[in-house]
């Protein structure tokens, strides 16, 4: 579905990503890890055309959707297929001035032109899949941080995206509810959802995740089947990383 191919990001003098190469498969969960630092969320941010390439290119289903010098047909593309890519944030960014219900069916409103009805009623049963039925009139202050980011994840469903991308989605909240959020992202995962995970949760990289991408000073160093890379890592500094998440 994604084929990210050579890609550079630099920022000024820095150079965030050295040349990397991967792909997404449909239905497959990806899942990247990483030291702080080593490139992963501005590659994820890069697939999300959040950020342009300095070198490289990125293409959704064989069409090339960011190069560093995009032609007029690129950003068309890029145009065409940005709700297609769904994100959910480490922060949640839910806007603090509506509910949740409005929360939910603004973009699909503005950006997908859906009736009103269908939007609420959409938005109503992605608030039963991430259990938050109750939460349709509340307002994100009123929210626990667990919940907040399962309303952003219904957010982001209701916009029918067909890869949904997770920055950290449960770095910012405490283990009691990082595991509401987890349910609702192997839930996804269960159902085909194609994702890209920026992860330091290794449990979900390993259980849940269909390939694992361990990124270091902004190059792939080590990726594949979960199982063989946790069990059996090839690099010296992937088993130094893993290290630290022994007891």
């Amino acid at each position: 579905m994604i084929a990210v191919d050579a890609l550079v990001k630099r920022f000024g003098d820095l150079t965030v990503l050295h040349g990397v190469s991967m792909n997404i498969g449909s239905g497959e969960v990806v899942c990247v890890i990483g030291p702080s630092g080593s490139g992963k969320t501005t590659l994820l941010r890069s697939v999300a055309l959040l950020e342009a390439p300095s070198g490289g290119r990125i293409a959704m289903n064989g069409r090339v959707i960011a190069t560093a010098e995009p032609t007029r047909a690129v950003k068309r593309a890029a145009r065409e297929v940005r709700s297609d890519i769904g994100m959910v944030f480490q922060h949640f960014n839910l806007w603090p001035h509506m509910n949740v219900l409005d929360n939910i069916i603004e973009a699909p409103l503005r950006v997908r032109r859906t009736p009103r009805d269908q939007a609420i009623a959409e938005a109503e049963a992605l608030l039963a899949k991430v259990g938050l039925s109750d939460k349709r009139d509340t307002y994100p202050s009123q929210l626990s941080g667990g919940q907040q980011q399962r309303v952003a994840i219904a957010r982001a469903l209701a916009m029918h995206p067909a890869v949904l991308l997770f920055d950290e989605a449960t770095s910012a909240l405490d283990p009691e509810l990082k595991r509401e959020v987890l349910l609702v992202m192997r839930a996804l995962a269960a159902e085909g959802m194609t994702m890209m995970v920026v992860t330091h949760e290794m449990n979900f990289a390993r259980n849940v995740g269909s390939r694992v991408v361990f990124m270091d000073a902004g190059e792939i160093v080590e990726e594949g089947d979960p199982a063989a890379f946790f069990d059996h890592p090839t690099t010296d500094r992937a088993v130094r990383f893993l290290r630290q998440f022994e007891d």
